[in-house]
């Protein structure tokens, strides 16, 4: 079975891209109906850089975002992940990506049923390398670093907006992934919250080494970004 093993970029010396995109075109719909969304993307994003994607709503970010995370599949062109092509890839390495990539969405998606520390260990049970005794210390050890080691037995509905995304940001990142995609994590945090949300994903990020990839539409964060993009009318700008 083909596996991704993408090296450490600091270990190893790499300077490959971790993000590779060449004339990527998307559409939605059939027929009549067939819409592009994406048009003649080209993308590439170096391992351990934060990029900020920005732009219109409706512009293709979202969609761009998800092909790159493996959750939707690449129609046209050359999407390259972690050295491994994407656009006619089998089910079987779509899965192995999604393992070394983390989540963060504008909804934190957290399980009201399951305590903080349950919610963050479900992000480990997709790992093989973590067995059962050690996710419990892995998953603690993580909320500690995000400030929420006083609340691992609480539940998702006693926390306040900024915890909640602080939980999401624990799951995102507890299994070390090489890359962390976040759509609008700071859209329905206040200023404060929201700064602080994203200096705790910068500073989590730099530690492990990781690329991040973050569409916003909140000015105030720029600047925490190495490079910024610009997308309008499904097409991809630097600026």
């Amino acid at each position: 079975m083909q596996t991704l093993n993408y090296p450490n970029p600091i270990k190893s010396g790499i300077t490959e891209p971790i993000i590779n995109i060449r004339n990527v075109n998307q559409y939605f719909g059939q027929g009549k109906l067939r819409k592009q969304v994406l048009t003649d993307i080209n993308l590439t994003i170096n391992p351990g850089s934060i990029v900020i994607m920005t732009g219109p709503s409706g512009s293709g970010k979202t969609t761009l975002l998800t092909l790159i995370g493996g959750l939707r599949s690449c129609q046209q062109g050359s999407l390259q992940i972690m050295g491994q092509e994407l656009c006619g890839a089998s089910d079987r390495l779509l899965l192995q990506l999604r393992r070394q990539i983390g989540y963060i969405f504008q909804a934190h998606n957290l399980i009201d049923s399951l305590t903080v520390q349950e919610n963050v260990e479900m992000s480990l049970q997709l790992h093989e390398e973590f067995p059962y005794s050690q996710r419990k210390e892995q998953a603690a050890q993580i909320l500690e670093s995000v400030g929420l080691g006083h609340r691992l037995k609480y539940y998702p509905n006693n926390l306040s907006g900024g915890q909640k995304q602080r939980v999401a940001i624990a799951r995102a990142l507890v299994a070390n992934p090489k890359i962390v995609l976040a759509d609008e994590p700071t859209a329905s945090l206040d200023k404060k919250s929201g700064r602080e949300v994203l200096e705790l994903m910068q500073n989590l990020a730099k530690e492990q080494n990781c690329t991040i990839l973050l569409v916003t539409h909140d000015n105030r964060i720029l600047d925490i970004a190495d490079r910024i993009i610009y997308m309008e009318d499904g097409y991809l700008l630097d600026k």
